[in-house]
């Protein structure tokens, strides 16, 4: 059964499809500038003239060439009741949909959970963009690190994923070195690598619109005692996470589990954000290990396990693996080791 043929069948009226990333799951057309509307018989796909070509392609959808303001032209050509997606619609639009006469019933997460559930050739293009970065990691690990900024070794992983076949960054590479890798997202700059400090490097590439995703903490030296015992407890914690993941687990207790180690070593505190994420065309959507967005886990999902111990003045140690939720356990598609690798 299709995409769309599945979504149908959920539907108790019309959806109207804002999301640009669900947009193209459903027909395919990566754009700018597109809404769908999925009805119980059909499926009508709004674009402008730079899309019209590739949108008069798709199959079991009817295109509606429109001018580029899609939602101004709408209300004159849509009717009745109709269900929106309200983290997308914004305000604006949707007050001009109201005006025309249309009947909005907000629906939450409903392609987003399709989505969630991997098929076999999302799966077999998720694994390509995770072994390209995998590849990109361990060519990384064999170049000098010391006296070169962060930005020079971001732009050099950016470089490897483009060469390994990446069609482009899942996100902007973050390479965080010494005491910048105090906070989990900093941005690299111009701070020179030095000896006997930590260097947090999170990457991943996109391969057919699919990303990967992918972090490893590399050491310079001999580190402080503080850095060398986070290492550790780091590690541990992740290979207790990934122990924990199957289907029909709980992703809040998976998060638990990864929790526990890190708070009985005393760091709970510097363990500030959630285990991991679902990966797919976006690099962030369901599922979510963490105790805020609780679900569980069902085969096929793809989601990050990524604890992480941030030591303020001192610096930072993440662990990431991306994997395929499986019956049995995890399939870790980034296998690149986690020991700590000593880089020059």
């Amino acid at each position: 059964m299709s995409r769309l043929a599945r979504l149908q069948a959920q539907l108790e009226e019309p959806l109207l499809v804002s999301s640009l990333v669900n947009v193209r799951y459903l027909t395919g057309l990566a754009s700018s500038n597109a809404v769908l509307l999925v009805e119980p018989d059909g499926a009508r796909l709004f674009t402008d003239f730079r899309y019209a070509e590739r949108a008069r392609e798709i199959p079991d959808v009817a295109l509606v060439e429109t001018r580029r303001d899609i939602y101004a032209v709408l209300p004159e050509l849509l009717e009745g009741r109709i269900a929106f997606e309200p983290t997308v619609l914004t305000y604006e639009r949707w007050s001009l949909l109201a005006a025309g006469g249309i009947e909005l019933v907000p629906r939450r997460g409903v392609v987003e959970a399709m989505r969630a559930v991997k098929d076999a050739g999302e799966l077999n293009t998720i694994r390509r963009a995770a072994a390209i970065a995998n590849e990109a990691f361990a060519r990384l690990a064999e170049e000098p690190f010391v006296g070169h900024r962060e930005r020079d070794l971001a732009w050099r992983m950016q470089s490897l994923l483009h060469e390994l076949g990446g069609e482009k960054e899942s996100f902007d590479v973050i390479v965080a070195s010494g005491p910048t890798g105090e906070s989990p997202h900093s941005v690299p700059g111009d701070r020179t690598v030095e000896p006997g400090e930590t260097v947090i490097v999170d990457a991943g590439c996109r391969v057919g619109g699919y990303c990967s995703d992918c972090t490893r903490t590399f050491v310079t030296g001999e580190l402080p005692a503080g850095l060398q015992r986070a290492y550790e407890v780091v590690k541990q914690a992740q290979e207790t996470g990934l122990a924990a993941v199957r289907a029909g687990a709980d992703s809040k207790a998976v998060d638990g589990a990864a929790r526990a180690v890190v708070e009985e070593a005393g760091l709970g505190d510097a363990f500030g954000h959630g285990l991991g994420h679902g990966v797919g065309l976006e690099i962030h959507e369901a599922p979510w290990l963490n105790a805020e967005w609780p679900s569980v886990l069902t085969a096929g999902n793809v989601v990050t396990v990524e604890p992480g111990v941030y030591l303020h003045g001192l610096g930072g140690v993440r662990i990431e693996d991306l994997v395929i939720v499986t019956d049995d356990g995890p399939e870790v598609l980034t296998p690149f080791t986690k020991e700590p690798v000593t880089v020059g």
